[in-house]
């Protein structure tokens, strides 16, 4: 009876949104083909305390996303692998104020339930969820907990002056190493600080300051970098798919290193040259790591309306203290290992670096781009704060090409049928990634070769609703030893509708 009403609720309120929209050019937020949020419209500058909070903005979103892997081989056990299903069902209320004298405060409430059991794993095996992890708190329901939770994972207040923003509080900050990776039901966000300006002609600079970090699919904000807690639970602290899981707490400790860390990023970004854009990035955890990246795109003019851009991107990483502690494998598995050891150069040194480039072509609806990468046969690179290393070069969906040694190469097309005239509000998006790991490194826990199908529908139906299929086939090699373990397919569904 009560998700009866629930529903009915929600079909209300979807009924409601649809009416007040229909009347509008230019909807207030609306989806990218990333199914990023952009955001179209916002609360203008008000001259009373009053109308600061009744002239202020509410952002709904309602979303349901499912998801199918079916590995080729399964390894049961306590570290093993299995077929695995997930569900989510939720949404986000965001509420924004009107500025005031610069002044202003945002609170985002986020929700996601997995409500019915066919369609999700049972409690004992939720261990082996991969990409469908994101819809529920495994930390909870491993502790007998509900298979739904609310968050505010948003709250923040910004004061604004000529061209110069500052943000407190908990926030969404999208760069080149943290990013919100907004593509499931809760957004990953940070808890701290940070500055934008844009004083300089063409330049954009930034500075953030973050204590905590909260990732998609956790009930609370933690530590930005380390791997389990002083009880060794490994669903605690930042348990990212990428994060290194040689930092632990327990590590920490050993060394006699602070357990409560803080990550710093500055970026700027320069477009002073026509048709270059020009961006740094310098990122570190203290006493951890720190990371200096460059990019360079430059975008060319090609007869009859095509353009190609080439870009290039360099991030050489540091270890400040880090490698002693955890290792330079993300696995890890060199804790407390000196010199050269399983595949590694110096396993006790994080030291280490990854270069790209791409060519992206252009036209209309059309969009095609090339990328290649490789990674210095040094350390792996640290980057668990969802902005990958490789993201829009050669990452391909729900992989992670940033072990020492690892070269990838990537072909993607990207066509807008409604851009084209052709579909209203389809588009399609297709990616091939061939991916060569060190086979001498798979002791150390990288897998084996691999060469992926990535492919995305998607719909926009023009009404706040939007609709994506997401299909990703893995063919890798067997690892050394004759057995394949990381071939799979998976499949995923997701419903939005803004309002």
């Amino acid at each position: 009876m009560k998700l009866l009403k629930l529903s009915a609720v929600v079909a209300l309120t979807c009924v409601l949104s649809i009416t007040a929209n229909a009347g509008e050019n230019k909807p207030k937020r609306e989806l990218k083909n990333n199914m990023m949020v952009k955001t179209n419209i916002t609360p203008k500058s008000v001259d009373t305390i009053k109308d600061a909070f009744g002239k202020g903005m509410f952002y709904g979103r309602l979303r349901m996303n499912s998801f199918k892997w079916d590995w080729k081989n399964e390894t049961l056990g306590a570290k093993g692998t299995k077929d695995n299903k997930a569900f989510g069902l939720g949404g986000s209320m965001i509420y924004k104020t009107a500025p005031f004298m610069g002044l202003s405060a945002l609170a985002g409430l986020y929700y996601t339930s997995s409500p019915f059991s066919g369609l999700r794993e049972d409690a004992a095996d939720v261990h082996y969820l991969k990409a469908g992890k994101d819809t529920i708190s495994r930390e909870q329901v491993k502790n007998g907990g509900a298979w739904s939770y609310a968050v505010l994972a948003q709250a923040n207040i910004e004061y604004k002056y000529s061209k110069t923003k500052f943000k407190a509080g908990r926030q969404i900050f999208e760069s080149f190493l943290t990013k919100s990776n907004d593509t499931k039901m809760i957004p990953n966000t940070f808890e701290g600080y940070t500055i934008e300006t844009k004083e300089l002609a063409n330049t954009r600079i930034r500075a953030a300051y973050f204590t905590a970090q909260k990732l998609r699919d956790h009930t609370t904000f933690h530590d930005v970098i380390t791997f389990k807690d002083g009880s060794g639970d490994s669903w605690a602290n930042n348990d990212d798919s990428a994060v290194h899981k040689g930092l632990t707490y327990a590590n920490f400790k050993a060394a006699g290193k602070d357990v409560n860390h803080e990550l710093i990023v500055v970026d700027a970004r320069n477009k002073s040259i026509k048709n270059l854009k020009v961006d740094v990035t310098y990122g570190a955890v203290p006493d951890v790591i720190s990371s200096l990246t460059g990019e360079v795109n430059y975008k060319i003019a090609l007869p009859n309306g095509y353009s190609l851009t080439p870009g290039v991107r360099y991030m050489k990483q540091f270890d400040n203290g880090g490698g002693a502690v955890g290792g330079a494998s993300l696995k890890g598995k060199l804790v407390g290992l000196t010199g050269t050891q399983k595949g590694y150069t110096d396993a006790a040194s994080l030291d280490s670096s990854i270069w790209m480039a791409r060519l992206v072509l252009k036209k209309g609806p059309l969009k095609a781009k090339i990328g290649y990468s490789a990674v210095e046969d040094a350390a792996d690179i640290v980057a668990p704060w969802r902005g990958f290393p490789t993201g829009g070069y050669t990452r391909a969906m729900g992989q992670y090409n940033w072990y020492a040694n690892t070269k990838t190469f990537d072909i993607e097309a990207n066509y807008d049928f409604d851009k084209a005239g052709l579909v209203p509000g389809f588009s399609a998006m297709a990616r091939y990634a061939i991916q060569n790991f060190d086979e001498a490194k798979q002791a150390a826990g990288v897998q084996a070769d691999s060469k992926i199908l990535h492919m995305d529908f998607r719909e926009n139906f023009k009404n706040g609703l939007y609709a994506k299929l997401r299909v990703g086939l893995v063919s890798a090699d067997a690892r050394v030893g004759g057995i394949d373990q990381d071939s799979y397919n998976e499949y995923r569904f997701e419903l939005n509708y803004l309002f």
